[in-house]
């Protein structure tokens, strides 16, 4: 094996592991991220080409099982109802999300106080709120002030336009006087840092070929790297390396030819999301530590949250964008905060969805029964294609210990790493709000005008969120890592990625994500000379 050595060892090239790695560039330290992946070429985005649905659910499906990139590992979803969504690669699931991008609420972070259910988190919104905003200056985030469901925040650029989409439903929501705001979105609306706006190309979840959504190869990764940190891709690491003191030692990874490489560091950081951190600590058995690293809690694995989601579609007379544009542009949190009247606790967010391209459109119609074969295909085909709108509920999944990541005993990546295996069921409260949000989203959707209304709960293939995995904590036998992201067992050894969250909240988790990640980065800083004490 070669060997090198470094300060500080990143694993992982997404979300989290983009934001620390160029916090920490400041300190000259040397600085190495391992990404199993490696850089996308824009042109081979879907939304480059013309059969872009064809290859969205193909070569840049969500579900590393049908995607099955050499540069992917394997799931076994077989034990949840729901399937896990990832991508490896620069920039990781950013390439292929949304770029929806609210903040959490500050009651997020006291839910037992408030509700008396799960943790609270031993941060708050305040601590998060200046990492928030540096956040958002580095992603380049277009929205809206004044959204009363938020304390004051700023917007940077003009949000995203409601277009014909937007419109029709917020007028639904108007005419019910719920809430609705226009989203917070990782989408640029005018040029900004280097990057063009958006042209309303659309197939953001595929890629964006404009370069207009917030993927941290196009925005954290430049910076990062002028700063002087060092990206290496197709590195697959295998294990976290245990020194004799107990302390992390570096890693064990395979490059892109397979050959096993060794590279030690002072301090490791974990960036490989909720699924794929516990997998790693998990694998990384010694005889120090026989039960995977950072584990003498037992919650390696445990507290997966997934965020189930809701969808609810309706026909329209007037036509509506379909795929056109940015997949948001207004949200509700009109259903957000805990509500006595209701059968569960907390709540969610309706993230509204403009709709689907055409091809997408006719195939799911004609499964469905509601789009004629034969002499009537055409006129109901057109009846539906772009006259389809509606959005998605965005439910707080609460934490619990059946919910988990396991090492598979069988199912293996390509270089033999044991893969994740999920353990994953609904819960009885997240089934209430399931079926709560479906019936307020069709009246949503019969106070727009919408026909012929469709629904499902939970969406099968919507496990885009991957929390709680290697919760945060102040008590090491309730959580795996402190307040400020290090591990309670093994003191050089940080996490700075979703499975460090408590809760999950009702909103997506990538900006806090990021804000944590800032927020860690910001507090080995400051702690450099005593951050092993």
């Amino acid at each position: 094996m070669t060997r090198d050595h470094v300060d500080v060892l990143v694993i992982g090239a997404g979300a989290s592991g983009a934001a620390v790695a160029w916090s920490l560039a400041e300190t000259k330290m040397k600085i190495v991220c391992l990404e199993q992946g490696d850089w996308v070429n824009p042109q081979d985005y879907p939304s480059a080409h013309m059969d872009w649905e064809s290859r969205w659910l193909n070569q840049f499906s969500y579900d590393p099982n049908i995607r099955a990139r050499e540069t992917d590992y394997p799931v076994n979803n077989t034990d949840s109802p729901i399937q896990v969504a990832n991508f490896n690669g620069v920039g990781g699931s950013t390439i292929l999300y949304a770029g929806h991008f609210p903040r959490f609420h500050p009651s997020d972070f006291r839910v037992k106080t408030l509700d008396g259910v799960a943790e609270d988190w031993p941060i708050d919104y305040q601590t998060l709120e200046h990492f928030y905003d540096e956040n958002d200056r580095m992603m380049g985030v277009s929205g809206l002030q004044g959204d009363p469901a938020y304390p004051p925040k700023p917007a940077l650029m003009p949000p995203v336009p409601l277009g014909k989409s937007g419109t029709i439903l917020a007028n639904g929501f108007n005419k019910l006087g719920w809430h609705w705001w226009p989203s917070d979105s990782a989408v640029a609306t005018k040029q900004y840092d280097g990057r063009d706006q958006c042209i309303n190309l659309g197939a953001c979840v595929a890629g964006c070929a404009q370069g207009a959504k917030a993927s941290t190869d196009i925005t954290y990764w430049p910076h990062a790297i002028r700063a002087g940190v060092e990206l290496r891709t197709r590195c697959r690491v295998r294990e976290i390396i245990v020194r004799k003191d107990g302390m992390a030692g570096g890693a064990i990874y395979y490059d892109k030819r397979g050959a096993e490489r060794k590279i030690t560091a002072e301090v490791v950081i974990l960036a490989c999301n909720g699924v794929g951190t516990p997998r790693l600590l998990l694998n990384s058995k010694s005889k120090l530590f026989p039960d995977g690293m950072a584990n003498s809690s037992g919650l390696v694995g445990k507290n997966l949250m997934l965020h189930p989601y809701s969808a609810i579609f309706a026909r329209f007379n007037s036509e509506t964008d379909g795929a056109r544009g940015p997949g948001n542009c207004i949200w509700s949190q009109e259903f957000y905060e805990t509500d006595s009247s209701r059968n569960f606790v907390r709540g969610f967010t309706f993230e509204i969805a403009r709709g689907m391209g055409p091809a997408l459109t006719v195939a799911r119609g004609m499964a469905e029964g509601r789009i004629a074969w034969g002499a009537n295909h055409h006129l109901s085909a057109r009846e539906a294609i772009n006259r389809i709108t509606g959005m998605v509920g965005i439910c707080e999944d609460l934490p619990d210990e059946n919910n988990q990541v396991t090492l598979d005993p069988h199912l293996k990546d390509p270089d033999g790493i044991p893969a994740p295996k999920l353990h994953y069921v609904i819960s009885e409260n997240t089934k209430r709000m399931l079926e709560f949000s479906l019936a307020r989203g069709a009246e949503i959707l019969d106070a727009a005008g919408g026909k012929d209304i469709q629904t499902i709960a939970p969406i099968p293939d919507g496990g885009w969120h991957l929390m709680g995995t290697a919760r945060m904590g102040t008590d090491k036998n309730k959580s795996v890592v402190n307040e400020w992201g290090r591990c309670h067992d093994i003191k050089n050894l940080f996490i700075v990625d979703g499975s460090i969250f408590v809760t999950s909240a009702g909103v997506n988790p990538t900006r806090t994500i990021q804000a944590l990640a800032l927020y860690i980065a910001d507090s080995i800083k400051h702690r450099l000379a005593t951050l092993f004490d």
